[in-house]
């Protein structure tokens, strides 16, 4: 059938598929007209051709996505009986949020020794708890997910200081040399506002400063985690590029690696009224981080804004999953996205405006430096005001908040946590990352005004 396609259609180049786009405009000018700005910069195209077509190698996974279901701890009791609930149920990875130390033993009842991945995200830091816990799940696929350098920019303060996080991390990595001590968190650019290119460019950065603190020898040992928002294939393209310029780096420190990728959705784009388009939001969010060829993904529920978690909101994002996985064809969904020339296109464009902006933080002395010069902050900030104001102006849109909400809809009284940035006056040493959602405002006004 192909051959006979082939034959039947004479092959046209870009060149003339150009010329009768721009006679079919009738004089209108082709760039002004069709070709598309986005905020990071990236030129959008009408049409893309072979002839324009340069593929990247970007590394691809030898395994299908994992299924990962959050937990914070509250009891170790009640968490272990959610993560056993939830590994029987589809689940083959788990993520535990600790706030402190726990009872490990309890936690981890009736879990070890079945194939589980376990991946940890700790408010804390302690070189005896992780030692303590690393000997417990020796025999484990485990990501502990240390970012102290995440931790300054979410906080604006070290667990302790610079010096004293950094020995910590040296000795916990020195001690435990096979799990994936590392992580470098660019969920926390994404949520605060910051623009593709800049969160691919961030997580290069910080995983540099690794880099040079401990050698290449942890070049396979950092977890990278992504938040992924609602911009189809230029999330897919994000975690593509993102891969590939890892790949670059790593090449200048005499190595090379597949970048394992964590991801689950953006909060900035979740809204509490019409709740259930969230729904579609984290559907299409995680199709986009499995076609760009995230390693684990975690879906949030659909109430998780305003409600305390839940089981049927933990069903429902579980099963999504499950859904794409195995009922879409979406098991092995890395290899559909090769070779798509727009897809490629966006990828390659991403890539190369992340590296300039890396080495310019780079040439400026670091991710460190710019952070504490309140640099990074004010790029996010700046980005952030940007999509704010095209949001308030309906050029961005969330459909149900601010394209046909209904107007019927009430929420003050289902509000059981609070769904707004929290602020905390506290002394810090630099100013924090704060994550915002593009619809807060609006909200708030909504529910001020309800009877």
């Amino acid at each position: 059938m192909s051959n006979f396609i082939t034959q039947e259609f004479p092959s046209v180049s870009a060149a003339a598929w150009k010329q009768k786009i721009q006679a079919d405009l009738k004089g209108a000018d082709y760039n002004e007209t069709l070709l598309t700005k986005t905020n990071e910069g990236i030129t959008i195209k009408p049409f893309y051709h072979s002839d324009d077509f340069e593929k990247l190698i970007i590394p691809l996974s030898e395994e299908d996505f994992k299924i990962c279901q959050k937990i914070v701890i509250s009891s170790e009791d009640e968490s272990n009986s959610k993560a056993v609930d939830a590994t029987n149920k589809g689940s083959n990875t788990v993520k535990f949020v600790a706030k402190k130390p726990f009872n490990s033993a309890l936690l981890f009842k009736n879990l070890l020794g079945k194939k589980i991945e376990f991946h940890f995200e700790f408010e804390f830091l302690s070189e005896i708890f992780i030692d303590e816990l690393n000997e417990l799940l020796k025999n484990e696929t485990v990501f502990y997910n240390i970012d102290i350098i995440g931790k300054l920019a979410r906080t604006g303060n070290w667990y302790k200081s610079l010096n004293d996080d950094f020995k910590t991390l040296e000795a916990i990595l020195q001690k435990n040399p096979s799990p994936f001590i590392i992580g470098v968190n660019a969920d926390i650019y994404q949520n605060a506002g910051a623009n593709t290119v800049q969160q691919v460019a961030y997580a290069l950065a910080v995983a540099n400063e690794y880099l040079t603190r401990f050698g290449a020898e942890i070049a396979n040992k950092i977890q990278f985690n992504f938040a992924v928002g609602n911009n189809y294939f230029f999330e897919i393209s994000k975690i593509r590029a993102f891969k590939y310029v890892y790949n670059l780096i790593l090449k200048e420190y005499g190595t090379s690696g597949n970048a394992q990728i964590y991801a689950e959705p953006s909060l900035r784009n979740k809204t509490i009224f019409d709740y259930n388009v969230n729904m579609l939001r984290t559907t299409t969010e995680s199709m986009s981080a499995i076609l760009g060829g995230a390693n684990t993904i975690s879906n949030c529920a659909y109430d998780a804004l305003f409600q305390h978690s839940n089981d049927f909101g933990d069903r429902i994002a579980r099963n999504q999953l499950l859904i794409l996985k195995e009922e879409s064809y979406f098991k092995h969904g890395q290899q559909i996205a090769t070779n798509s020339y727009y897809i490629e296109s966006i990828t390659k464009q991403i890539a190369e405006k992340a590296l300039d902006i890396f080495k310019d933080i780079e040439k400026k002395g670091g991710f460190l430096t710019q952070l504490k010069e309140g640099i990074v902050q004010r790029k996010i900030k700046e980005n952030a005001q940007k999509e704010q104001a095209q949001f308030d102006a309906g050029e961005l849109v969330l459909l149900g908040t601010n394209k046909y909400p209904n107007e019927k809809d009430k929420m003050k009284n289902e509000l059981q946590v609070n769904p707004f940035v929290a602020r905390n006056p506290q002394k810090t040493l630099i100013i924090p990352i704060i994550p915002i959602r593009l619809a807060e405002k609006l909200e708030q006004k909504r529910l001020k005004n309800e009877a």
